[in-house]
């Protein structure tokens, strides 16, 4: 699965809005090792997130999963 923009955006529970900020979500990537512009770009694999054993990353992918489970069950 790739984990894109749209879910790092969107992603609830860390602050009293939805979504990890752009500038807080670029320097957990650069700190990961994560090529943040082909992030936006092309989103990353989820299996790739969840190597880094980062909490943020993990807790991204999980939301990442609900939202393509909702989808899915929304349109099949």
């Amino acid at each position: 699965m790739i984990v894109t923009t749209r879910h790092l955006f969107t992603c609830p529970g860390f602050s009293r809005r939805a979504g990890f900020c752009r500038d807080g979500a670029r320097r957990q990537s650069v700190a990961l090792g994560l090529d943040w512009r082909d992030f936006v770009a092309n989103g990353i694999a989820a299996d790739k997130l969840l190597a880094t054993g980062n909490g943020f990353a993990i807790a991204l992918v999980a939301w990442a999963e609900k939202c393509e489970a909702q989808e899915h069950t929304q349109h099949g």
